[in-house]
């Protein structure tokens, strides 16, 4: 199972978004491929973009959901990682979190029909 290297702080904005304090660290793959994939600090987020329609379910401030966000965030936007892997390490960073494997699978699903419909149905 992938992990993060080390514990990452935020810190909150004056506009309601995030500051990533501390770089963001994630092993991609098992344990000891090598393989890391960083968020420098300085990076700002809104932590997870969760559709108003869903926050019943899922809250959005919920800390063991924060840095999955983030790192998805990032893979997305700032490194060309297609939306497909970058939801899947988003399931894994949930995982490696805590969240229980419905949630994730709610939420992965969740993330990859937001993408298609953002993208015009191409994931």
């Amino acid at each position: 199972m992938s992990f993060y290297t080390e514990e990452v702080a935020i810190a909150p904005l004056a506009d309601g978004r995030w500051k990533l304090v501390t770089d963001l660290v994630w092993e991609i793959g098992e344990k000891g491929t090598g393989y890391f994939y960083t968020v420098p600090a300085g990076e700002v987020t809104d932590l997870a973009s969760i559709p108003r329609w869903a926050w019943t379910w899922f809250d959005r401030g919920n800390s063991r959901y924060a840095k999955a966000a983030i790192l998805h965030d990032h893979m997305v936007c700032n490194s060309g990682f297609s939306p497909i892997t970058a939801s899947a390490e988003f399931a894994a960073a949930l995982l490696a979190d805590g969240v229980g494997p419905r949630t994730v699978f709610i939420m992965g699903m969740a993330v990859l029909w937001h993408n298609a419909i953002r993208k015009g149905g191409k994931v």
